[in-house]
């Protein structure tokens, strides 16, 4: 059991009897007990601890005189010298909109609204509810404790601002989906700076948004809107499907169409130029022996005539009556 310096002397001296089982003679003078106890208060108010994580702020009589590292410092005894331990890798987080009441696999949130916080506007005209965490380190110790009178309300009074200025310049929709990263990154340089105007000793390390939703009020026509925008993405992307299917399936035809027209115009240019090739070579043919050529082309084009003729009557040009043709249909 450690020795409690804070009691009153008489209290002092037994504690320290109890503990090292001190028995001094019946004469021993008190006034060497007072002195040694005296002593072991002055040692144990002369010596403290900085933790890993920590950064010493010595004062002397209110004065800051520096700052000490992780380990064991001495320092004057009796209130001349003060050492503040103040946490410089601890990341604090101050939640807006929201507050945490138990963190964990799963976290409780309190049910208190905060719509003070939450509520702003955004550049459409639009008023959102929007919660979001700043996340913050101490870089300069003297400038967090002796530079600023309240640190906490600052950097949340800062922080409220310079997101409802932001958020003001976007769309409700920017602000909902696409803009997130970026206006964290906006919050987060303009929070840095003013920080480092105001000598806050503040380093910004993330500022996120966490949820973005209408107001409770209008929540169900925002949710109507929402279904009407997914109801419209829908049948485009119906629509879409169909011209995907449609408009290359015409284009295949129309090519088709194309093709077998230049397929044919070619075959009747082809036909057209041997005819007309052939019908030269018969002229050439024909004005060299007139008759002979006439005669070949009459009996060509009867040979084909009469290939194509069923039953064929040979009748005698000096017949002039039609009687012997009668009996025709009987043989």
């Amino acid at each position: 059991m450690p020795i409690d310096f804070s009691r009153n002397p008489d209290e002092i001296i037994n504690q320290f009897k109890e503990k090292f089982k001190f028995r001094p003679p019946q004469n021993f003078p008190i006034a060497i007990i007072i002195g040694i106890v005296a002593v072991l208060m002055l040692l144990g108010g002369a010596f403290y601890t900085i933790q890993q994580d920590e950064v010493g702020v010595v004062l002397r009589f209110g004065k800051f005189i520096g700052t000490t590292t992780p380990g064991l410092h001495f320092k004057l005894p009796l209130g001349i010298d003060k050492a503040i331990p103040v946490k410089v890798e601890k990341v604090y987080t101050g939640e807006f909109g929201f507050r945490t009441k138990e963190a964990g696999v799963k976290t409780v949130y309190s049910q208190k609204s905060y719509d003070d916080e939450a509520l702003m506007l955004t550049g459409d005209l639009n008023v959102i509810d929007l919660e979001w965490i700043t996340q913050f380190k101490i870089q300069d110790p003297f400038k967090t404790l002796f530079k600023v009178r309240d640190i906490d309300k600052t950097i949340r009074d800062i922080s409220e601002s310079v997101i409802r200025a932001i958020v003001g310049d976007y769309t409700f929709n920017e602000v909902l989906t696409t803009k997130r990263i970026e206006i964290n990154n906006m919050v987060q340089i303009e929070m840095q700076k003013i920080l480092d105007s105001y000598e806050t000793g503040i380093q910004v390390v993330k500022v996120k948004l966490q949820d973005v939703n209408p107001p409770d009020l209008v929540k169900p026509a925002f949710n109507e809107v929402n279904q009407a925008k997914q109801e419209k993405e829908k049948l485009i992307n119906q629509a879409k499907e169909v011209y995907n299917q449609k408009i290359p399936q015409a284009k295949g035809e129309a090519s088709k169409m194309i093709e077998e027209a230049e397929g044919y115009s070619l075959e009747k240019v082809n036909n057209a130029e041997g005819d007309a090739q052939r019908f030269l070579l018969l002229w050439k043919e024909y004005a060299q022996a007139r008759d002979v050529t006439s005669k070949r082309l009459y009996l060509e084009h009867m040979s084909s005539i009469l290939a194509k003729a069923g039953k064929k009557y040979i009748v005698d040009s000096k017949e002039h009556g039609i009687l012997p043709l009668l009996k025709l249909g009987n043989e």
